[in-house]
């Protein structure tokens, strides 16, 4: 992997130590990404930085411009994706301000576009395992550096929000096994897999949500008290990640759609080869 893209969630508005920083506003065919990108290389590492929200906390969850985003990543070619994302803990030995490196996604989410196929052009990707492995891995050995509690492995429930769960629905989801609960990244790990990137999830658990009994119900200023001590911690991982990008194997979904487009490339219309020509294979390309 040689370029590494962060999209930072709630809390996580910028990168330190950036040095050669120049901000980059990109157009996509879907319209503008959430915010302007960063640019900048971390030691040895090029890195893309993206506020999922946006300066200043702009954007609801169900707002957000997922397919502009990772557009606009892969077309200054970042080709490993970390997203990291505060999210309420569904386990009891997931505590708040703990880290979760997830591996699953369970999608409750309604109203959101989360492939760059249509209007012409028919692919269906694998994603059994939505996480790529070699990333989490590296990851989750960065996370361990920092001395915070990590958790490799688990799943994580996407949720339509903006409203919190309620208690009968926070129960409901623990009795899946699920680890974690958020309202973001599953469209974002959809879209990257269609873009031929890696991405891994960094989960900072801020909460119990309302399932538990002995805790108090999530807050807004709860959520916010944990959440400035773990963007510290994320901050440090990104640092220890970058380190570990050089020499890192290439992605393993560089050419994930060769195989994957049943439309015949003459079929497609020039349009639509136009505005997906940063992802698609060159065989589709106008």
């Amino acid at each position: 992997m040689e370029k590494l893209g962060v999209i930072g969630g709630s809390g996580l508005y910028e990168i330190e130590d950036l040095e050669d920083v120049r901000e980059v506003p990109v157009e996509t065919p879907f319209g503008p990404p959430s915010d302007a990108l960063v640019c900048g290389r971390l030691g040895e590492t090029n890195l893309v930085f993206l506020p999922r929200h946006g300066r200043g906390h702009r954007l609801l969850p169900s707002e957000l411009p997922f397919r502009a985003n990772i557009y606009a990543l892969k077309t200054l070619g970042v080709d490993a994706v970390l997203a990291i994302s505060a999210v309420g803990s569904m386990r009891e030995d997931i505590a708040p301000g703990d880290l979760v490196v997830i591996d699953q996604f369970i999608d409750r989410t309604r109203h959101r576009p989360d492939t760059f196929f249509g209007e012409g052009i028919v692919g269906h990707v694998h994603f059994a395992d939505p996480i790529c492995g070699v990333l989490a891995s590296m990851v989750a050995e960065a996370a361990r550096t920092t001395g915070a509690r990590v958790h490799e492995g688990g799943t994580y429930l996407c949720m339509e929000g903006p409203q919190f769960s309620t208690r009968a629905e926070s129960i409901l989801y623990r009795s899946f096994g699920v680890a974690v609960i958020g309202m973001t990244n599953l469209q974002e790990a959809k879209l990257a897999r269609e873009a031929g990137m890696s991405y891994s999830t960094l989960a900072l658990a801020t909460d119990y949500d309302c399932w538990h009994e002995d805790e108090e119900d999530v807050s807004v200023e709860g959520v916010l008290e944990v959440l400035r001590r773990n963007v510290a911690t994320a901050k440090k991982v990104v640092r220890a990640l970058a380190a570990r990008i050089p020499g890192s194997p290439p992605t393993p979904f560089a050419d994930i759609l060769e195989n994957a487009i049943l439309t015949d490339p003459e079929a497609v219309p020039l349009e639509t080869r136009r505005r997906l020509a940063a992802i698609l294979p060159e065989r589709f390309r106008p």
